[in-house]
């Protein structure tokens, strides 16, 4: 290069003048992918090294027991996810994400054993051998409770392009074998939340030895293991270990996205929660009596288009039994919890801009708004006794709305002229309609004439004087009743509709009296009976929480039962009776 080129202006003058925040955007979103640098198991761990410190606290064992128990997996786990992020726009979605998120759900999960007994029902000497296993399964839980991510939601390649067979090898090992120093990710769109593929993982993070340790003296211990990482509901027992896990994951995925908004603005929030609000409609379908499908005022109904649930009614039974749950994060407004479950793809929105759909369920064919899963099986799959649908259809199918006229000129003054029309061969009177200016009709009459005719035609049938119906008495109960109660209560209160001697429920200056040997004939449990009468308050009772049982002359005999408030009757006037006791 010569003197004088190497004095001259240079033609790249101009890029001086480019935009310091358009070189910080050019620096931080390169237009090639670079990767991320892989990072050994002593790294992560270092990193990392306050946050464990407090786990073997928790843990409460000396360093050789935590390395064997914890720290063993806690380095498979390191070895199987490097640094992949949890996910790729929303929480822990920094590098080294889905480990630190493992970590701090295991810690709070481990923490909250110390706030449970497990083994509430064993003797203390197995409860003594059992609560140390219950508390390395809940950490461990909790550290591999997003495993199926790598499985399901990533694709990870290395600098040649190959793909990382995650069901065969830990990708710190793989990376190692093919001497790459940097790996690539490639999300998966659409990729449905697969709980169970976690499974698979499971062996290269906790150790054969582990695992027996766990299942030594108990059967139980490693079932709710398994069943947590699947995500598979227990609905016959209660699963502390599930519950400690899925409350610990609600807590810290809650506190990342608040820390991230404050940090790097407003994430996707509420991405998580269809996992939670999924899970609270399985298990009211298994144990709440409204949400028995096809029964009368259920808010399940199943047809042969599929199956629809009663909104906004079930939200607040989702919200309530979430609540009760201790999830932070929850949303309150129905309209948050239908977009939440429309995002996921669980429910299937009538049209672009319509998520209800009018159903009308049987026995009386009321027309309600309903939200549509987009398959029954998500929630009849977990359902205890099988489901069949309903002969007929539920959705309503709605005429569009006819196109409204323009809106008339305005005009001074609305004339109403008065028409008399020709009386039709069908019609026994003449008619006279009363009609505006634009056609609107605002009244329709017979004259003053044609009613003195009809007026003097005989009726035989109007003449013929009909008995007025008897009052029809159904029982009114809330739906939170239980269901054999209920059954049983309502068989006996239509006896009332028939022959008075053979009825088993009579009114009394208080209610309804109804024999408790009825009940026992129904094989239905006398402490239940009275259990489900005083928690849903239908009995008289000197308190809210127990119901009065009194003697009663029934069919010439002496009968121990209780008394029925009238305002569980249809078909009584509560104001014909005298006031409970205690008002």
């Amino acid at each position: 290069m010569s003197l004088l080129s190497f004095f001259a202006p240079r033609r790249a003058a101009p890029a001086a003048r480019t935009d310091p925040a358009r070189a910080a955007d050019a620096a931080t979103y390169p237009s090639v992918d670079p990767g991320l640098a892989a990072g050994s198991v002593d790294q992560l761990l270092a990193a990392h090294e306050e946050l464990l410190s407090r786990i073997k606290l928790c843990y409460g064992a000396d360093r050789a027991t935590f390395e064997a128990d914890l720290l063993t997996s806690v380095r498979n786990f390191a070895d199987f996810v490097n640094l992949l992020p949890a996910t790729a726009d929303n929480y822990y979605c920094e590098v080294g994400g889905l480990f630190r998120l493992g970590l701090e759900v295991g810690f709070y999960a481990l923490q909250g054993t110390d706030g449970h007994i497990v083994s509430g029902r064993s003797t203390i000497s197995t409860r003594r051998l059992l609560e140390p296993r219950w508390r390395q399964a809940t950490f461990l839980a909790g550290l591999c409770s997003e495993l199926h991510r790598t499985l399901s939601h990533v694709v990870v390649t290395d600098d040649r392009g190959e793909e990382w067979p995650a069901y065969l090898s830990p990708l710190t090992s793989w990376l190692q074998r093919r001497r790459s120093k940097r790996f690539f990710i490639r999300w998966l769109s659409g990729a449905q939340e697969t709980r169970a593929l976690g499974l698979f993982a499971l062996r290269h993070i906790v150790p054969e030895q582990t695992m027996q340790h766990l299942a030594t003296g108990n059967s139980v211990v490693v079932p709710q293991f398994l069943a947590c990482l699947a995500g598979v509901p227990q609905y016959r027992e209660q699963s502390i270990l599930a519950e400690l896990v899925k409350r610990a994951t609600a807590l810290v995925i809650d506190r990342n996205l608040i820390a991230s908004a404050n940090r790097y603005g407003r994430p996707i929030l509420g991405a998580h929660l269809e996992r939670y609000l999924l899970d609270a409609m399985r298990r009211l379908i298994t144990s709440h009596t409204a949400w028995v499908p096809n029964q009368e005022r259920s808010r399940v109904w199943y047809g042969k288009d599929g199956l629809f649930i009663v909104w906004p009614n079930a939200a607040a039974e989702i919200r309530k039994l979430l609540e009760e749950d201790e999830l932070p994060g929850i949303p309150k407004a129905p309209e948050t919890i239908l977009e939440i479950l429309l995002g996921a793809k669980v429910l299937e929105a009538r049209s672009g801009t319509e998520a209800l759909w009018p159903i009308a369920p049987p026995p009386g064919k009321n027309v309600i708004e309903a939200v549509k899963l987009s398959s029954p099986e998500i929630l009849l799959s977990g359902h205890l006794d099988p489901v069949s649908p309903l002969e007929v259809a539920l959705a309503v199918r709605t005429q569009p709305k006819a196109r409204e006229p323009a809106p008339p000129s305005p005009q001074p003054e609305q004339l109403s002229l008065e028409v008399h029309l020709p009386t039709p061969p069908s019609m026994s009177a003449p008619e006279r309609q009363v009609v505006t200016d634009d056609g609107e009709i605002l009244s329709s009459e017979c004259s003053d004439a044609a009613h003195d005719e009809a007026a003097q035609e005989p009726n035989n049938e109007a003449t013929l004087s009909e008995p007025a119906p008897l009052p029809v008495f159904k029982l009114d109960a809330p739906m939170r009743l239980n269901p054999r109660v209920r059954d049983a209560l309502a068989a006996a209160i239509d006896t009332m509709n028939g022959d008075s001697k053979a009825a088993i429920a009579i009114t009394v200056p208080a209610g309804v009296f109804v024999s408790l040997e009825h009940f026992k004939r129904a094989n239905v449990d006398l402490p239940v009976v009275l259990r489900s009468l005083a928690e849903t308050g239908m009995a008289v009772g000197r308190d809210s929480s127990r119901v009065d049982t009194v003697q009663h002359e029934l069919g010439g005999q002496s009968e121990l039962g209780f008394v029925l408030k009238p305002a569980f009757v249809r078909g009584l006037d509560p104001a014909d009776f005298a006031p409970a006791p205690g008002g």
